[in-house]
């Protein structure tokens, strides 16, 4: 019952921050700015007068992230310095502004028993030696928002986003002239390397802080969760002072002024739980991190943290977007109920035309359906070569063959707003089967000077999938009815740095992928070692399986494709007396490969090497399943 009691009292005492940090870690907010656009506030507009003209606005947002359980709120007063208010010819209420924001969070935090952070960004100009700004100037402009802010009774001040430290050197300054107890937490922003905008290591940065004043140090906003984790893991070596770390829900990817962040909660709340391991002590989130995040979060470090009681009822008084129900994966299609009921399930790969011209494709959808095949697995622009839209293709060869047509999805070409339109309209037009994949960079097909999209990858693609299929849309804004998309998502066991394609892999399960796809399989003991990898995440695996035509071809798909190829079965195909034998090798080679992993995975690809369907029933004919007296293609 002691340690209980002393607990309590650490929660419930703002003075006590560094204390509680030092015994367990503390849950921060995420973004005000980003929430606020989302809220229907133009860009254009200081948010920070927002604490005087909308109150009601600024509070209710704070009532949210206490209600999803932070236990420190920031105020909003990122851009409360005189020379950001300029811009709106808001001097004269700098006083105003930041007094109304310490206030309009004190007061909503008084019943969380929460703390309270001023927050302090960079003035928004160069300072010298780079400007015309003097450290004079550059510490009295601090010191009118810190004075403000101290006014309106925060419990400590939160320095965010710089990436200059001489700048924020003057910040720490100017809050000690003012407050020499108080609490203060120096964050910095990074870049993919660890690094300042200026240049300044965590190696570098961090000794310079503790030096000067800082309290807790940390890093917040520019990266994502990944870049921010490697730095806090440098960081932690770096100093003996409690660290903390507030990243984006991901990198930002600009669409039309708009920056959209696709780091689902699941996501964040499996780094938060890798930065308290890695020694973090304050976490929260920056930019596009909303408060459901911060209720994931939440959820995800419970066990790890000693939490008083929090009063009952807050999470009933959350308002969270209404998401509908999802549909079954067994009812969205027939490739997901044969997945869903764990039946074996087999699918042909029919490569879009050049041109228009879809006889070919069609008479090999009607082939393969009668064969017995599941579905028709539709590439988009393999090896970012132009050809016939996909979508348009499985809409065509549905309509005409019968046969459930499975789309592959990728991001090389389309910025978000396109992936969300071609999405709803795929659902719309019947297609139920995804594969959710990066893409070729246009630099390996026939057109390198056109440009790449990539605005998210595939493990972004499956959350906006996951999130459609829940009526929410790209900004997590309820849409009404969602899709009903079989989510499907591409493996490569015999990639060469299997680590990283086991830990995207796992990000990829998270975000919402229901099976998986792998790239052709020829060894063995790589797919052994694959699926053994993923057992914790496993989710139902289809095997490539591709029917060799040529020495050649081996030697491609090794080569140039970076496929594992046995040099067992190059010698096979090298052996063979003629192309026919090849293709007959290559078969054999195909139905083996089929059946030693038949045990081991929920379903097959087969490829049709140059069109020819007939070779990928003859594959299959080693299941025993298909129609041997079918007319061949």
């Amino acid at each position: 019952m002691q340690n209980e009691s002393s607990c309590c009292i650490l929660k419930k005492m703002p003075d006590n921050l560094l204390t509680r940090l030092k015994a367990s870690p503390v849950l921060c907010d995420g973004a005000m700015g980003t929430l606020l656009y989302s809220k229907g506030i133009f860009i254009n507009r200081s948010y920070d007068e927002l604490n005087v003209s909308q109150p009601e606005l600024i509070h209710a947002v704070h009532q949210e992230y206490l209600q999803a359980g932070a236990e420190m709120i920031e105020t909003n007063t990122f851009g409360g310095n005189s020379f950001r208010l300029e811009r709106h010819g808001l001097t004269g209420q700098l006083r105003e502004i930041n007094f109304a924001g310490a206030r309009l969070a004190k007061e909503a935090a008084k019943s969380f028993d929460a703390w309270v952070a001023g927050s302090v960004g960079p003035l928004g100009i160069r300072i010298e030696p780079l400007g015309k700004t003097s450290f004079d100037e550059t510490r009295i402009a601090f010191r009118e928002q810190i004075a403000a802010l101290l006014e309106g009774g925060v419990d400590v001040l939160l320095f965010e986003t710089f990436g200059y430290v001489e700048e924020l050197h003057q910040g720490l300054l100017a809050a000690r002239e003012l407050d020499s107890k108080i609490p203060i937490i120096a964050q910095v922003t990074v870049d993919e390397d660890g690094n300042c905008l200026d240049g300044s290591t965590p190696e570098l940065f961090a000794p310079r802080l503790e030096e000067w004043g800082a309290d807790v140090i940390g890093c917040n906003c520019s990266v994502g969760p990944v870049a921010m984790l490697e730095a806090m893991e440098r960081l932690r070596a770096a100093t003996s002072l409690p660290i903390s770390a507030q990243p984006n829900a991901g990198i930002p990817r600009s669409v039309e002024g708009r920056n959209i962040y696709l780091c689902s909660p699941e996501y964040m709340a499996s780094y938060a739980r890798k930065f308290v391991a890695a020694g973090v002590r304050l976490v929260g989130g920056c930019c596009g991190t909303t408060p459901e995040h911060i209720r994931v979060m939440k959820s995800a470090l419970r066990a790890t943290q000693a939490r008083a009681k929090s009063p009952e009822g807050h999470s009933k008084s959350q308002a969270a977007p209404p998401v509908v129900a999802t549909v079954p994966l067994g009812e969205r299609s027939r490739l997901g109920a044969k997945i869903a009921s764990g039946e074996f399930v087999t699918m042909v790969e029919i490569v879009p035309p050049k041109g228009t011209n879809i006889q070919k494709e069609l008479e090999g959808a009607r082939f393969l359906k009668s064969v017995g095949v599941d579905g028709i697995n539709i590439p988009d622009s393999p090896r970012a070569s132009a050809r016939m839209s996909n979508q348009a293709l499985s809409l065509l060869l549905q309509q005409q063959s019968g046969i459930e047509a499975i789309l592959h999805y990728t991001c090389r070409d389309r910025n978000v707003l396109c992936i969300q339109s071609d999405l709803l309209g795929a659902a719309a037009i019947g297609i139920r089967n995804l594969i959710c994949i990066t893409g070729d960079p246009p630099k390996m097909g026939g057109y390198p000077d056109a440009t790449a999209v990539f605005d998210v990858d595939a493990i972004g693609l499956v959350n906006i999938v996951h999130n459609l299929n829940r009526g929410l849309d790209i900004g997590g804004n309820p849409m009404g009815t969602g899709t009903s998309f079989a989510i499907g998502v591409g493996a490569n066991p015999g990639v060469p740095n299997i680590d990283e394609e086991i830990r995207r892999f796992e990000f990829k399960v998270q975000a919402g992928a229901e099976y998986a796809v792998t790239q052709p399989v020829f060894d063995l003991s790589l797919l052994e070692k694959f699926l053994k990898r993923i057992e914790q995440f496993r989710i139902p695996v289809v095997a490539g399986i591709w029917p060799l035509v040529s020495a050649r071809n081996a030697e491609f798909m090794k080569n140039e494709l970076r496929v594992s190829v046995p040099d067992s079965i190059l010698e096979r195909m090298t052996r063979a007396p003629s192309p026919e034998a090849a293709r007959q090798e290559g078969i054999i080679i195909a139905r083996e490969m089929l059946m030693a992993v038949r045990s081991m995975v929920q379903g097959a690809q087969i490829s049709a090497p140059q069109g020819r369907y007939s070779s990928a029933a003859d594959v299959l004919e080693a299941l025993g399943g298909t129609s041997a007296g079918a007319t061949a293609i």
